[in-house]
């Protein structure tokens, strides 16, 4: 049976699935990343006046009540015009040991230090007493007056505190409300699959703040439907990013985990884009599993896939990656802001249209 999460998000916008698109895998209960076990996320969505469209999303990778657990993860970066802070530390421990934020570009700095707060706050430790937070960001700049940062440090922590399992809201909501992908209206999404590997089943859930490429390049499953979907495109250049967090519950070491991230690239290409110059292109994959291996000293025994089995894992972040990417687009409404641009959403009846005489649905 076909979870109602699949076809809408929980506000009832429709999703890709609910307009009937084909795409390939078996999703999770939610059909995002919340599906891996202990993943919460919440969001500040900021929507005033002509000219406030932004917020923040913060995402616990186990969750309030085991914040203080570390978790197995590595990075990737396709294109550096953009930031992920915190990654240093991932590359050289391999371990995530903060929630993560993901906000506009000018609010990036203010979010990490709100999650160090909410951390001190919240008598949450990180085994040493001083965190690297990991904050990400894209350029809401088009329809959100970006340059009087109106993201706050309460802001954040209402978002820390917001953070929740089950069904996600998508489209203009938290730190995705002033984003736009293809030039069509964007933001926050998110997608999963369950896979088999060995006789055990595990997820992948990937979520997306969605914020990148030109009209002529946006692609439906092989359909370049960009190319007749004109209208209302606003940009001259390939600007804008895509922040993607992959988790997953398979037990992973961090160079797996960086392996995982490095597939999100070829999800995103499924979509059409080429990787712009002025696109900060960042990844973020961990893993919920070994919950002891990382709370103490001394040696550890942990499980790990052996990397002859990835595959599977792979196929769910491309596919995850895709999804989330047109969800991000598919669940979403049309938007005015800033000196009075409005960017339109995908429209469905045409994309629809155009599916069907490609044969693809």
């Amino acid at each position: 049976m076909i979870s109602k999460h699949w076809e809408n998000t929980p506000g009832g916008k429709r999703r890709a699935r609910g307009l009937g698109l084909l795409l390939p895998g078996i999703p999770g209960q939610h059909n995002a990343i919340t599906d891996v076990e202990g993943v919460e996320v919440g969001y500040t969505t900021l929507i005033e006046g002509d000219g406030i469209r932004t917020g923040v999303t913060g995402i616990l990778p186990r969750g309030r009540h085991e914040a203080d657990t570390p978790c197995m993860a590595g990075s990737y970066s396709l294109n550096g015009n953009g930031e992920m802070t915190g990654t240093i530390w991932i590359e050289e421990a391999g371990e995530l040991q903060t929630p993560v934020t993901i906000t506009n570009t000018a609010s990036c700095g203010v979010t990490r230090d709100a999650t160090l707060r909410w951390l001190a706050e919240n008598d949450i430790g990180t085994g040493q007493d001083w965190g690297l937070p990991v904050a990400a960001e894209t350029y809401d700049g088009d329809l959100n007056e970006i340059n009087r940062f109106h993201v706050s440090v309460a802001h954040t922590m209402s978002a820390l505190d917001n953070a929740a399992p089950g069904p996600l809201e998508m489209g203009s909501v938290g730190g995705g409300t002033g984003m736009s992908t293809y030039e069509f209206k964007a933001g926050s999404a998110s997608a999963s699959r369950l896979i088999d590997i060995d006789g055990s089943r595990f997820a992948v859930g990937t979520f997306v703040q969605s914020n990148f490429g030109l009209r002529p390049e946006l692609t439906v499953l092989g359909v370049p439907a960009g190319r007749e979907l004109t209208g209302g495109e606003f940009r001259s250049r390939g600007a804008g990013s895509i922040i993607a967090i992959v988790a997953t519950d398979a037990p992973l070491l961090p160079h797996q985990c960086k392996r995982l991230a490095r597939r999100v690239p070829l999800g995103l290409a499924r979509t059409g884009t080429i990787g712009h110059n002025s696109s900060g292109d960042i990844f973020l994959a961990f893993s919920t599993a070994n919950k002891q291996a990382l709370r103490s000293g001394g040696i550890r025994h942990l499980d790990a896939i052996a990397d002859n089995d990835m595959d599977p894992l792979f196929q769910a972040v491309v596919e995850t990656v895709e999804e989330a990417v047109l969800d991000s687009m598919i669940a979403n409404e049309t938007m005015t802001g800033r000196n009075g641009l409005t960017v339109r959403c995908l429209p469905h009846d045409a994309l629809i249209f155009l599916l069907k005489k490609a044969g693809r649905i």
